[in-house]
């Protein structure tokens, strides 16, 4: 547990440090704690990389009042492709995993989210807020429309999230025109249980505080799930039109959310 008063500074990584600070807090929480892999994956320096990490803004929360080397002080990690940088890449991050069709001709100007997580002692807290914060001012920055990207459950067993992939699909599916697809060779299906047999309580303890908090501010998710073994994970791909959000929905985004 953490026994001093965070000092909390979220900025875009600037230098080869300042992502590896993020790279090691990810190996932390998708290696270490969630079981997962990759070609790129240094586990003798504790490093979770991928071929875009260079294409991507690493959005880094460091609490500078840890008394640590500045390496091991970020706690939390928001990773951002604009579409410029998309194309750079050759393509978005999870278009691996969805047909995104509907969002490259939508004519929107958009923004891939990914590899978020906070450092364990963090969560619940108000490092969340500040990551929101920071993503805000960056969406501000960018003039950016429609957020989206793959957020995940743990484990790879379907039958298991029965229940919540269930009422994702059919409480939160995105409109036509914004529709993100798992691709044809990787499609699994959400709707898994009749509307009338859910449990809807039981389905959103299941529900990961993140994805619930892109619920809040109006967010879809796209249809079909993609079973990512390498990362023992259930991906659902989010999708959020900021033109969506209510005036209300505005204020909360705008000073951040807890997850």
């Amino acid at each position: 547990m953490r026994s001093h008063t965070p000092k909390f500074r979220a900025k875009l990584a600037e230098t080869d440090d300042e992502l590896q600070a993020a790279q090691r807090l990810r190996y932390r929480v998708f290696v270490e704690e969630l079981g997962g892999d990759g070609v790129l994956v240094n586990h003798d320096a504790g490093l979770e990389a991928d071929r875009f990490d260079p294409f991507f803004d690493h959005l880094v929360l460091f609490d500078d009042a840890l008394d640590d080397v500045p390496q091991n002080r970020a706690v939390g990690v928001y990773r951002l492709l604009r579409e410029d940088q998309a194309d750079q890449a050759g393509q978005f991050y999870s278009e691996d995993e969805y047909d995104l069709s509907a969002l490259r001709s939508s004519g929107r100007k958009l923004l891939e989210l990914g590899r978020s997580c906070v450092d364990k002692r963090y969560r619940g807290g108000s490092a969340m807020f500040h990551l929101w914060q920071g993503l805000a001012q960056y969406i501000d920055d960018h003039a950016i429309e429609v957020l989206f990207g793959v957020a995940s459950f743990h484990g790879t067993d379907p039958s298991a999230l029965a229940q919540p992939l269930s009422l994702l699909h059919n409480n939160h599916l995105a409109p036509e025109a914004l529709r993100t697809k798992a691709q044809p060779e990787h499609f699994q299906s959400m709707d898994l249980i009749d509307p009338d047999q859910l449990d809807r309580r039981a389905a959103m303890v299941q529900v990961p505080s993140l994805i619930k908090a892109y619920l809040r501010l109006g967010g879809f998710v796209g249809e079909g799930a993609y079973v990512d073994r390498a990362f023992n994970t259930t991906d659902v791909c989010l999708i959020m039109d900021t033109a969506r959000l209510s005036a209300a929905h505005k204020s909360i985004y705008s000073k951040g959310v807890t997850s």
